[in-house]
């Protein structure tokens, strides 16, 4: 479709040579939510050649008032995020490329991913992944930029991996606990607000306009009307595991057995059996079939009740308990059910 990028190739920064590199360029996006889904459309929409979309969660009825791409039957459904929104960006646009990971991202799964991308879009909800974006980043010296909204206030910078401070050296100032849509609650615009920031930002360096790209980080409130740029280039720690003179990667560095975690913001655990230890759906279905309770089978997962919780196990084995933000009861759970 020769005019379909016509208003785009129309802007002089992009241009026909920008289109072209946009065309020929691998984005990774972390995260398929609110902003994950926004942030794919654009670019979708602006001619990026390939999306890799990674997430770990699937459809829920209250991810509709804010996360585009996702119907109500998609939530009736529990469709998993990544399947839902490449269904309908496909729809959008047929020839784009979209790679789906239904999955939890750790350190050896990114390693892999960033292989042959160009840079990496953070829409995830909690600062572990980050730094281990952050990570990952400076260790290939593959750009990523950093977004995140709550309320109706959004935050935007792109790392780039050179002299500039990194993630890791900002966590001294950034709070430790910080509010999440589950605590806060969230409204749609100030989604597209941090979305529309660092899609603009994703285009600039795909098109080759680096220099283009902001230097100062944005915090903007769309209700309050307020926002305010900061620069960061002083709180560069020198001593830093992730971008000083002698860098460790801290966040990369692997850990072997089952892991356990609450999952941010949600009454949630999930769990990540050891890579020696795989349970099929067919498994899990003889489990269900035993507690005598009524479950449900998908291609992507079994949702069952065990102990009065929801439970979903994906077909790698990785289980999330709803309802539960105790790790110890949650171990307890899982070797209760599976041994």
């Amino acid at each position: 479709m020769e005019s379909r990028y016509s208003r785009q190739t129309l802007f002089k920064p992009i241009g026909n040579q920008g289109q072209k590199r946009l065309e020929q360029s691998t984005v990774l996006i972390i995260g398929c939510g609110a902003l994950g889904t926004s942030i794919s459309e654009t670019l979708v929409r602006a001619g990026v050649g390939k999306l890799i979309l990674a997430d770990r969660d699937y459809v829920e009825p209250s991810n509709l008032q804010r996360q585009q791409l996702f119907t109500e039957q998609d939530a009736i459904e529990g469709t998993p995020k990544v399947i839902a929104a490449k269904r309908q960006l496909k729809e959008i646009r047929s020839d784009v490329q979209i790679q789906t990971v239904l999955n939890h991202i750790d350190g050896p799964l990114l390693v892999e991913l960033v292989r042959d991308v160009d840079i990496i879009l953070d829409a995830t909800d909690n600062f572990e992944t980050r730094l281990l974006i952050n990570d990952v980043s400076w260790k290939t010296r593959i750009p990523w930029i950093y977004g995140a909204c709550v309320g109706s206030s959004s935050t935007v910078f792109p790392f780039v991996p050179v002299e500039m401070s990194c993630f890791r050296c900002l966590l001294p100032v950034l709070p430790a606990v910080n509010e999440t849509c589950d605590t806060a609650g969230i409204i749609s615009p100030a989604v597209q607000i941090t979305a529309a920031h660092q899609s603009a930002e994703a285009l600039k360096w795909l098109s080759g306009n680096e220099l283009a790209m902001r230097n100062k980080m944005l915090t903007y409130d769309v209700w309050a009307n307020t926002s305010i740029e900061a620069g960061i280039t002083r709180m560069k720690n020198a001593q830093c595991e992730t971008c000083g003179p002698n860098p460790t990667y801290p966040s990369l560095q692997s850990e072997s057995g089952t892991s356990y975690a609450v999952l941010c913001g949600r009454e949630t655990v999930q769990v990540i059996p050891e890579k020696e230890r795989v349970l099929t759906l067919s498994e899990v279905e003889e489990v269900a079939k035993r507690l005598g309770n009524p479950y449900k089978r998908t291609p992507y997962f079994i949702e069952m009740k065990a102990d009065g919780h929801r439970c979903i196990i994906f077909n790698n084995g990785r289980l999330l308990i709803h309802g539960l933000k105790d790790i110890n009861k949650g171990r307890k759970m899982y070797h209760q059910l599976f041994g």
